[in-house]
C-alpha cells in the first residue's frame, strides 16, 4: 500500500514563502505518519541514516499516564515534582481570529499528539529539550486524540505522514512537512484546516521517553501475525507473542520495510503498542506499587512537552475525569484514504475527502459513538503484521 519513500518532501526552503502562512507546528500527519526528507522508508536508492532516531509518539501516552495517575491516587507530595518535570512550550497554539474553527462541543477535548525527528540522538522534547528546529525535523507520528464530554471513551485517529494536504501559506505538501516549515503552530493550523476540528491542546514525546516509559512498566507484550525481517535494522521478528523492553519496542514501532502495507502497517504497530502500554499500566501492578507508579510518572513527565495552557491543575482534572477509563474503551483508527499516488517525484497518501469529512464531522459534533456504530470500531490490534 504505502510506497516506500525514504525521503518525502524535499528539505523546505526556509526563506519567506510567497504567501504569509501560519508559523505552525508539527504537521499533523499522524494519525499516521508522513514522510519527510528524513524518512527511513523505502526508495531503495537512499540508505536510511543510522544516527537518525525518530522520536516516536506515545500517542495516547499523554492521557494514559494521567489515567494511571488518577487511578493510583497520585501522591500529593509528588505532584509538584511531576508538574515541574513537564516542558511547556510558549506560543504553540495558533492566534485567535480568522481561520480557526469555532469552539468544540462543550465538555469535549481534542489533543494533537506528535512524535518528532530531530535527526539527532538527543531528546527534542521534555526536560530541557528543544521541540522544533526549523528545516530539520519531520513528525514521524501524528494523532488526534478526541475525548467526549462524559470521558466514557477515547478515540485516537492516526494520520499517515505522507498524506497530501494543504499547508497554509505553502500549498499542497505532505502533512508532516508543516512541522518543518513552521513548527507545532503550523502543524496545528494545518490540522485544523484539514479537519475543521479545533485543537485544544498539543503534546509531543520523544524517543528517550518512549523507551523509559516502557522499561518503567517492565516491558509490554504484542502479538505478531507472521515472522518478518527488518532489513533496515537487521532485526528478525518471530510470529506470536513478544515481550518488548524499551529498545525492542522502539524497533517494533519503527519498522517500515518488509511490512505488507508499509506505513499503514506501521501505524497499526504503533497503535498496538499504545494499547499494550495501557493494559500493562493497568494490570502490571503499577497502580498498587508506589515505586513503580513513581518511576512510570517520572519517566513520562520528564519526556513530554505540552502547550503552555496545560497547567498542573488541568492535568489533575484530566486524570480524575479519566479514572474509570479502561484500555478497551479506547478506539484506534486511521484517517480514511483512497490509496497512494505520485505528486512529482514524491509518493503520497491520498485521503478520501467524503469519508474523511464524515469522520471529522463526527469528532467536531461529538458524534463519534454513532460514527463507530455505522462504520465499525476502528483498527483491529489483536495481532499485527
Amino acid at each position: 500500500m504505502t510506497p516506500r519513500d525514504p525521503s518525502g518532501p524535499p528539505a523546505p526552503d526556509l526563506s519567506p514563502p510567497p504567501h504569509k502562512g501560519a508559523d505552525e507546528p508539527s504537521g499533523l500527519s499522524a494519525l499516521g505518519t508522513l514522510g519527510g526528507p528524513d524518512d527511513e522508508g523505502g526508495g531503495g536508492h537512499r540508505k536510511p541514516r543510522r544516527r537518525r532516531w525518530p522520536r516516536v509518539l506515545i500517542a495516547v501516552g499523554v492521557f494514559f499516564a494521567l489515567v494511571v495517575a488518577g487511578l493510583g491516587g497520585l501522591a500529593w507530595q509528588r505532584q509538584s515534582s511531576y508538574n515541574g518535570n513537564i516542558d511547556r512550550i510558549k506560543g504553540v497554539m495558533p492566534d485567535e481570529g480568522a481561520g480557526r474553527p469555532g469552539p468544540n462541543v462543550a465538555g469535549t477535548e481534542n489533543w494533537l499528539l506528535v512524535g518528532s525527528d530531530s535527526r539527532a540522538d538527543a531528546s527534542t522534547t521534555g526536560d530541557g529539550g528543544q521541540v522544533w528546529k526549523p528545516g530539520q525535523q519531520r513528525t514521524d507520528t501524528i494523532m488526534l486524540l478526541h475525548l467526549p464530554a462524559d470521558r466514557s471513551k477515547a478515540y485516537v485517529v492516526s494520520f499517515p505522514r505522507d498524506s497530501w494536504v494543504e499547508i497554509p501559506g505553502y500549498g499542497n505538501q505532505k502533512i508532516n512537512a508543516a512541522f518543518s516549515f513552521g513548527g507545532p503552530k503550523l502543524l496545528i493550523e494545518t490540522m485544523e484546516n484539514l479537519t475543521g476540528v479545533r485543537v485544544d491542546h498539543y503534546g509531543a514525546i520523544d524517543f528517550e521517553g518512549f523507551k523509559s516509559m516502557t522499561d518503567a512498566l517492565g516491558g509490554v507484550t504484542v502479538d505478531i501475525k507472521q515472522s518478518v525481517y527488518d532489513p533496515a535494522r537487521k532485526v528478525s521478528w518471530t510470529a506470536g507473542r513478544q515481550k518488548l523492553d524499551g529498545e525492542k519496542a522502539l524497533l517494533f514501532v519503527r519498522q517500515r520495510y518488509n511490512l505488507p502495507n508499509g506505513d499503514f502497517d506501521r501505524i497499526k504497530r504503533q497503535q498496538a503498542f499504545l494499547s499494550a502500554l495501557a493494559k500493562q499500566a493497568a494490570a502490571g501492578g503499577t497502580l498498587t506499587n508506589p515505586l513503580k507508579l513513581d518511576r512510570f510518572l517520572s519517566a513520562f513527565t520528564k519526556s513530554i512537552s505540552v502547550d503552555e495552557s496545560v497547567s498542573g491543575g488541568k492535568l489533575r482534572s484530566l486524570a480524575l475525569s479519566l479514572r474509570h477509563l479502561r484500555a478497551s474503551d479506547v478506539t484506534f483508527m486511521t484517517t480514511p484514504f483512497r490509496g497512494t499516488g505520485m505528486r512529482g517525484k514524491q509518493s503520497v497518501v491520498l485521503l478520501d475527502p467524503a469519508k474523511s469529512k464524515a469522520l471529522f464531522n463526527a469528532v467536531k459534533t461529538a458524534g463519534m459513538p454513532e460514527y463507530v456504530r455505522q462504520h465499525g470500531g476502528g483498527n483491529s490490534l489483536g495481532t499485527v503484521s
